[in-house]
């Protein structure tokens, strides 16, 4: 009788730089078993009202089944078939695993290890399931580049600040991190017949139906795609991208965080191409690096801090003199990018259409609503999670957590972003506001008068006037 490895894919769809998948080959290769006798096969589990409970946007689950669909494909240049099973919540999700490995006599499982507190309760509940009825579980570090409560301080402690964290990433990265070009070797083609891959649906009835759609002209799936627009990145805007990352009107930045989010990419991918494309000898110092270490930061905080999981702030004591406010008229027009304040506006409006939203973007919108609407960031990190095409739980929460000044490394809680000033220095001369808000309407007067060249010729006086400032800056900044 035949034997198999059964490789779970989660959010890491791709077959490179794939531990899991690797190791699922590799005992084949190396077996004493027969190995025309002992097969690979995959398997993805899609689970709506789970997804609907953690907060995955309509956008992010398109994306999602797309990038599926063509991991699909590539493993079928490996031979190996990938079977889809269908439950609603994490709660069935063991079983209907443990009867699909049970019906191909599995004899083991592989998956990369995940770093959110209920991901990694639902993979223990699946191990006990599995080592019961004597299938063995072989889990893999395949997200982190460095395994969370491996970057400690001299004391044997986390890291709670991003700056020596990172300085000891670096180094110990250096010191005993996998090379950037040191990937393993090419995978083979394996030996499973008689098992026919099942369909992957185009779409789902999934309980999200507002926000975006996934764009597929902004970010098409499969890995080739990504791994194209990585080194055009690389060649074409990384040497420029510490000048012009903050600007959201210029296509400065990567736009990868989709491909990461889903684990097309891996930060030891981006790594090493930035090694291999960039002309930078100081590359591995250099500003996205440190971005993708932000990244890795996060993710260890989330695996050493499991409260942060649940919701709970990294600096409760500072959360303990916050006052939130729920106002839900105000939270609408924030949410609906009405505040009258247009480069928040222009920020959620791009969420709203595309899914995503500029860096600099995120922290003025967070900011507006934490600091000067007092809204809960909660509430926000939540909305985020809803729309986003590459919502992160780890890096949302830590970006919300950061601009509420209740997180790890937060900024200070007298710091508010102006979005006046941050529309002076970042956005001058309105492009990207003018690009997200209707160009029918006439830009605000939340714009500082140095600005007041962008409102343009009169409109007509049909055209609906832009909301008026939902708040007075001045006033909720001396209450904050």
């Amino acid at each position: 009788m035949k034997s198999r490895h059964l490789v779970w894919f989660r959010n890491d769809l791709r077959i490179g730089d794939h531990d899991a998948l690797y190791a699922a080959c590799q005992r084949i290769e190396h077996s004493s078993i027969n190995s025309s006798k002992t097969e690979v096969m995959a398997v993805a589990v899609i689970t709506p009202k789970q997804w609907m409970l953690q907060d995955e946007s309509k956008s992010r689950v398109q994306f999602w089944l797309a990038n599926l669909n063509a991991l699909k494909e590539a493993l079928a240049s490996l031979n190996i078939p990938l079977k889809i099973i269908l439950t609603e919540a994490n709660g069935e999700l063991p079983q209907a695993l443990l009867n699909l490995a049970i019906t191909y006599h599995v004899t083991d499982l592989f998956f990369n290890d995940e770093t959110p507190e209920y991901e990694q309760k639902r993979d223990a509940q699946v191990q006990q399931v599995f080592e019961a009825q004597g299938i063995g579980c072989r889990r893999f570090e395949s997200d982190l580049v460095l395994p969370a409560g491996t970057v400690l301080n001299q004391q044997g402690l986390p890291y709670r600040v991003f700056t020596p964290f990172s300085k000891a990433w670096r180094a110990q990265f250096t010191r005993y991190g996998r090379a950037p070009l040191a990937s393993p070797k090419p995978l083979k083609a394996q030996n499973c017949e008689g098992i026919q891959s099942d369909e992957i649906p185009s779409h789902i009835n999934y309980g999200i139906t507002t926000g975006a759609d996934w764009h597929a002209q902004l970010w098409p799936a499969g890995a080739e795609h990504a791994h194209q627009q990585l080194q055009q990145y690389i060649e074409q805007r990384f040497a420029n991208y510490p000048q012009l990352r903050d600007f959201p009107a210029q296509s400065a930045t990567s736009s990868l965080s989709p491909y990461l989010s889903v684990g097309v990419l891996t930060t030891r991918q981006c790594i090493a191409a930035a090694q291999a494309y960039s002309d930078d000898p100081d590359w591995f110092y250099s500003q996205w690096i440190t971005e993708l270490i932000w990244r890795e930061f996060y993710r260890h905080l989330l695996v050493l801090f499991p409260e942060l999981s649940r919701w709970q702030p990294f600096k409760p004591d500072v959360e303990d003199r916050a006052l939130w406010h729920y106002d839900s008229d105000k939270f609408e027009a924030w949410c609906q990018g009405e505040t009258g304040f247009d480069i928040v506006d222009a920020g959620m409006k791009q969420l709203l259409e595309t899914g995503w939203m500029h860096n600099r973007v995120r922290m003025i919108t967070a900011s507006f609503l934490t600091k000067l609407l007092r809204q809960d960031w909660r509430l926000g990190a939540r909305f985020f999670m809803r729309h986003l095409i590459d919502g992160d739980f780890a890096s949302n929460l830590g970006g919300w957590q950061w601009s509420a000044s209740v997180g790890a490394d937060a900024a200070p809680y007298f710091r508010i972003f102006n979005p006046m000033r941050q529309t002076d220095r970042f956005d001058p001369k309105g492009d990207y506001i003018k690009q997200w808000i209707n160009s029918g309407t006439r830009l605000s007067s939340s714009l500082p008068a140095t600005n007041t060249d962008l409102l343009g010729d009169p409109m007509p006086e049909n055209i609906s006037l832009r909301p008026k400032p939902i708040i007075d800056y001045q006033t909720e900044r001396k209450h904050s």
